[in-house]
């Protein structure tokens, strides 16, 4: 028999562990002895299915009382000393003697993938209650179960051939193969102000805590903001037992654009017209993540004005034909470096309007 530590010992962990300090101690070692980052490494996927392993009995409160109270002999092949009940339907996973199939105790064993699992059971205990224990409210003594057959336990042993027996590989009986789907990985991913608006590939690289580095090709969708998150399904920590691999989960952080900044699907800007235009009216260039666009400019806008562009937003993640709106804040160009003849013609402006408030970007200066 191959002797094995003891499964607190594999985790570092204490006896009186709560789950959440195993999981954390399952975390730290699964992620440093993942075979991803430990290619061709023969100790570290020893250790990567010895720490599987040790997850897979503590995490479950169930196992872990049956390990608590027999150690590993709880979980490892019978050795053939449960003897073969002469005209018992179940070979030899039952011991006792001839016509009591269930002898001095019961015995049930069952696959969890990577070998068997044994529990004992002493005389006088009540079948159903052994059974509710092993399987909690799983258990149903139904004649759909294919588990014992037509009739269940009777007061003389057990009736009907409906038992699909131990080791089988269905749904019946102690004998289904036992696993579970791997624990997710979480990760983040830095991506562009333009990659999310407008999604594509590309191509990420993560680290892991003992250095290694894996590439993935990542699909961002269109749309995507801050804080969401991408997932890669298969691409977590494996599954115990032959049972499926967690997922991948990258959390978007989307950079900054200079000149940009956006809330959800609508973009802010800025336009700057000059002093004329604000007055008169006109077209002036506003810029979008699509392109250049003209607005036309109402004689009299005031600094501070909104323009909105409809539909020059950021596209809807789950609706590729909605999109947000574009919001330019105008602001207006102080006139600089005038000339003499411009000064003038500004100071009878202001004397034209009967001594009213400045116009808002003109200084304090005197005329020429």
């Amino acid at each position: 028999m191959i002797l094995k530590r003891d499964y607190y010992e594999v985790l570092g962990v204490n006896k009186n562990a709560d789950a959440a300090t195993i999981k954390k101690a399952y975390r730290k070692l699964a992620k440093k002895y993942h075979p991803d980052s430990n290619e061709g490494n023969a100790s570290a996927a020893e250790h990567f299915k010895e720490v599987n392993e040790a997850y897979d009995v503590l995490s479950d409160e169930k196992k872990r009382k049956l390990y608590d109270q027999f150690g590993h002999a709880a979980f490892e092949e019978g050795a053939g000393n449960y003897g073969n009940a002469q005209g018992s339907p179940f070979g030899s996973g039952f011991g006792g003697a001839q016509g009591n199939p269930f002898g001095g105790g019961f015995h049930g064993s069952y696959s969890d993938g990577n070998g068997y699992h044994e529990y004992h059971f002493e005389n006088g205990e009540d079948m159903d209650d052994i059974l509710k224990n092993i399987f909690g409210g799983g258990f149903k003594k139904s004649k759909s179960s294919g588990g014992f057959g037509s009739s269940g336990f009777g007061g003389s042993g057990f009736h009907g051939s409906g038992f699909g027996g131990f080791g089988s590989n269905g749904t019946g009986g102690f004998g289904g193969s036992y696993s579970s789907k791997g624990e997710d990985l979480h990760a983040e991913v830095t991506v562009s102000f333009d990659e999310a608006a407008f999604g594509g590939k590309k191509v990420i690289r993560l680290q892991s805590s003992n250095g290694g580095v894996q590439n993935y090709e990542v699909n961002i969708p269109a749309g995507i903001e801050s804080g969401k998150s991408i997932r890669l399904k298969g691409k977590g920590y494996p599954g115990v037992g032959g049972g499926e691999a967690g997922d991948l989960l990258l959390k978007v952080n989307v950079q900054d654009k200079p000149g940009y900044k956006r809330e959800g699907r609508d973009v802010y800007t800025t336009v700057n017209i000059p002093f004329t235009t604000a007055v008169f009216g006109g077209e002036a260039k506003v810029h979008t993540i699509y392109g250049d666009v003209l607005c036309n400019i109402k004689p009299g806008t005031q600094s501070g004005t909104k323009i909105r562009l409809r539909g020059k937003g950021i596209v809807a993640m789950n609706n590729p034909s909605v999109h947000g709106d574009e919001y330019a804040t105008v602001q207006i160009e102080v006139p600089t470096n005038l000339t003499p003849e411009a000064r003038r013609k500004l100071k009878e402006f202001e004397q034209e309007c009967n001594g009213s408030r400045r116009s808002r970007g003109f200084g304090s200066g005197s005329a020429a």
